[in-house]
Formats: C-alpha cells, structure tokens, sequence
C-alpha cells in the first residue's frame, strides 16, 4: 500500500526508494590506474555502440515508467476499509501493513545479492510477477491471510527495486553513469506522478469503483512484466560477473605482487573475491566521520520516513472517513508530494554550504520540522492540514537524500557505494521491523494509528536533539581550531556543492586496490 518511493511516493514505500535514489548520487569515482584506458586500447564502450546503449537505456527508462504506472495503488488502503472489502481499521494496521516490513527484511539481502549474481534480469522480471500477483490477490482476494500475503509480496516488489536501480549501469561505460543514472530517476518519478494523477482523475472525474482501478492497475503491472522478459540480458554486473578487462586487470595486479614478494604464501581463492575484499573495507568506512554521520541518517531517518508512508493512509481514513469514492484524494496528494520531493531534491544540488561543519546541524533543523509535522499530523481533525503537512514531510526528506547519497558517494568506489548502501537500507529495515513490532503489530502493542504517529513524533524528537547536541559539539570544535590557526581553516573549508569534505578527502577514497595515479 505504498507508491513506488523510488520516486518518493507512495501508499506503500519510496526506496525505498532508498535504492534508487541511490544511485542517482553517483558523483566522482576513482579510478586505479590499472583501469585507466590507454590510446592504444582504442575507442571506448560509449564511441563503439553509441546506438546500442542509447536504445538499450531509453527500452529501460521505457520500463521504469510503465512499472511505475499503478493508479490503483494511493487507494489500497481506502479499498481494504471499503464495503468492497470490509476489513476493519484495526485489521488493516495491526494486522496485514506490518507483514510488509517483515517481508522486505527477510528478502532484501537475497534479493541483492540474487540481483548482481543473476545480472538484474531474472530479479526485474521476479518483480514484474510479484505485482501481479498483488494486484490479483487485491481483485480476487477476501480473507485476512489473503491480505497478508499481498503484503508479502509487497515486500519481494520493494526488495527487487535495487535490480532496476543497478542494471543502468551494465549497460553503459562509467563516464555515462551519472547522467544515465538521472534518466532512469526521472522515469520513474514521472511514472509515479502520472500514476497519481490518473488515478485520482479516474475517483473523482470518472467516479470509477476501486475495483475498476485496481482491475487497471493489474493491466498495467502485466505489461511491466512483458516489457521486463523483453530486457536484455547484461554480461556483467558489480560482483559476481566481472569483465574480461577486470579479470584481466586482477591477474596483472596480482602478478605484480608475486613479484614484489615472491616468497609470500598464494592468498587462498576466497579471500581475493572482490566481495569479500569490500566487506573488510567496510573497516575503513565507520571511521570516517562524514560517512558515518550520513549513513547514520539513512538507516535512522529512513526508518521513520518509511513507517510514516506505510500508515498515513490509514490516517487519512480515520480523519477522514469520507463516504463516497469521489472524496478521497490520496492520489492527488502523492502527486503533489512526488512533484515537491522533485523540486526539493534538485535544489538541493545547489546548495552551498561547508558540509563537514554545518551537516549536523542542517540535519538536526529538518529533523525537527519533521518531527513538528507529525506532531500536527498525529492531533489535527482536518485533513486538508494533514495532506499539507504529510507534503512537506516528504518533502523534507527528499531534500537530504541528493545530500547524502553525494556526501556517501564521492568518498567509495562504486561496488563499495552499492554496498554501503545496501547494508544502511537493511539495518534500516531491521530497525522498522522492531518498532512495527513493539508499537503496531498485534503481537506487540497494538496501537491505533494515531497512537503510532505520536510515537513516530517522538522518535524524531530524540533524532532531532542528538543531532543537535553533535552539531554544538562540532560547530564549537571547528571555530576553537579556527582560532588557533588563524583563520586557516577558514580558507580550506570553502563552501562546496554536493561536493565531499575537504579534510584529507583524497586520503580517505576508499579502493579496493592500489593506485599510482588518476586517470585523465
């Protein structure tokens, strides 16, 4: 019951979008020297097949928005308090949305893992078959159980989303990355918003029945899925299937080393795998304060984020208990909300700022509006102040997350990124899962949805004054060392645009070999 967030919107999800917004944050990567092409090695991947790759990411954008496309989805959870359906309130919030977070939690790891191992294909086209099982499950379903298992394979969608987000990149050389990257987001964001649209044009200009619209939404995901088995079929991906060139590259490296040391003892065949190898750089990663603090903000302001996107429906409903079909604006609304997450997130590339000293307190301020949205969210009885309100909070969220994915990315490599990522998205979902546990599953708790949103309002608010309390902390350290060198530090600390920390940056780039020099 939640739009595809990886655009941000949704009645179910934006990842969780978390993925995907991801890699729209692929800045500047290092490059081993041992990778850098030279003349003689001729034209690049892009100037062979220029035709090739274009056709290939234009079928793939082409993709994104068409699974996109789901006007049924803003009014899952109207449908489900429907006389269609007749489950209670109750039901709907203790018992079938936290199956949801459980599923993510359980498939996410293998999903990623399945994604680079099977090279994206086989993982997009799972994802294809898991919606049209939701929405055959949501036309022709009745039961309580029934209803869980369509949260269940929610959760398989959300988790295979890291397929779309990770194939743009086997099909193009790294120069292209970035740029690909923001075409593949932007088909998704407009898919998201025309999905919206329609779908809320079709309640209340075309008074259709919810069961109408999810009987479209159902035409829609099956031509997803036939346009997923059309997807070509990458040769290689991060991982497990590595190109000839990169083999190549770890043989001469390797070689290299036996001469350097020929009386060391051969590494065994699994301690060279460039999985393995990333898993120990992960050392190196906690120790950087910038990466840390950013990666604390994805796995702890995601969580609550995603709890509030999967339970404001519901919200909506009990605010407004609205009698006909005609009055219920969930999908105007999620446009409204991706178009500003848009708009938020682009201006945030502009923003310049010194990151490495006002971070904190920057994350600390929108924390602190969004845990004074939930507060209004969770106590108003008019629920034009709660669509206003749930607005800005989304919003407020997609306007860090550009900041984040850069402050992350410009200091890893891009396998590394991928899975530094990957691993704050799950300690995310391990952290949503327990607090769906405790407050909202009926196992737990069992707190009514306003109850909920009270206690999401508290969860920011110790957010809010930790990050506070670090930024005073690192505000009062950074104008004492300014002082002493003489407003030295002033000079280094220029203001930046997206762009990493300049402390030592270039010795901080993490790599999963050595380098002798950048390529040019």
């Amino acid at each position: 019951m939640v739009a595809d967030d990886t655009a941000g919107s949704g009645d179910k999800s934006e990842a969780e979008k978390e993925m995907d917004l991801k890699e729209n944050g692929d800045v500047e990567m290092v490059v081993p020297a041992s990778k850098c092409p030279s003349p003689s090695e001729g034209p690049t991947e892009a100037a062979v097949e220029p035709r090739k790759w274009k056709w290939a990411v234009i079928f793939l954008c082409f993709f994104g928005f068409m699974s996109s496309m789901k006007p049924g989805e803003p009014f899952i959870t109207p449908y489900l308090l429907s006389t269609e359906k007749n489950f209670t309130r109750q039901e709907v919030t203790n018992e079938i949305t936290p199956v949801l977070t459980y599923s993510y939690m359980v498939v996410l790891v293998p999903a990623f893992l399945l994604t680079d191992f099977l090279r994206y294909k086989p993982v997009l086209v799972t994802q294809g078959v898991s919606q049209v099982v939701i929405w055959l499950i949501l036309l022709l379903g009745n039961t309580l159980l029934q209803m869980q298992f369509m949260e269940f394979f929610y959760g398989i969608t959300m988790a295979c989303r890291v397929a779309y987000s990770s194939y743009i990149f086997s099909l193009v050389s790294p120069s292209l990355y970035q740029r690909v990257a923001g075409y593949s987001r932007t088909a998704i964001l407009l898919g998201v918003f025309t999905s919206s649209v329609l779908g809320q044009l079709f309640i209340s200009v075309g008074h259709m029945s919810f069961y109408t619209l999810n009987a479209i939404s159902l035409g829609f995901v099956s031509f997803g899925l036939t346009l997923s088995m059309c997807l070509p079929w990458p040769k290689r991906s991060l991982f497990f299937n590595r190109t000839q060139n990169q083999e190549q590259n770890e043989v001469a490296a390797k070689s290299e080393l036996d001469v350097m040391n020929p009386k060391g003892k051969p590494a065994s065949r699994w301690r060279n795998s460039v999985l393995l190898q990333m898993l120990l750089e992960l050392r190196n990663v906690v120790r950087i304060p910038n990466l840390r603090l950013w990666s604390l903000w994805w796995i702890f302001n995601s969580t609550g984020y995603y709890l509030v996107l999967f339970y404001v429906h519901i919200l909506w409903n009990k605010v407004y208990p609205a009698t006909e079909n005609k009055h219920i604006y969930n999908g105007g609304v999620e446009a409204a909300s991706t178009l500003l997450s848009a708009i938020t997130s682009c201006a945030a590339g502009f923003v310049k700022i010194r990151w490495n000293v006002w971070s904190e307190l920057v994350i600390g301020v929108i924390t602190a509006l969004q845990a004074a949205l939930l507060l209004l969210m969770g106590t108003t009885d008019n629920i034009w102040v709660c669509y206003t309100a749930y607005v800005l909070f989304r919003g407020f969220y997609q306007c860090l997350v550009p900041i984040a994915t850069f402050q992350i990315a410009s200091s890893l490599t891009k396998e590394l990124c991928a899975l530094v990522f990957g691993i704050n998205t799950f300690f995310g979902t391990i952290l949503k899962s327990i607090i769906n546990l405790i407050f909202s599953d009926k196992r737990g708790l069992g707190l009514d949805v306003h109850s909920q949103f009270l206690v999401y309002f508290i969860y920011f608010t110790i957010l809010t004054v930790v990050y506070l309390v670090c930024a005073a902390v690192v505000i009062c350290r950074h104008y004492r060392n300014e002082a002493r060198e003489g407003g030295g530090a002033e000079k280094q600390a220029a203001p930046t645009e997206l762009s990493p920390v300049t402390t030592e940056s270039e010795g901080y780039r993490l790599q999963l070999q050595p380098q002798s020099s950048l390529c040019t």
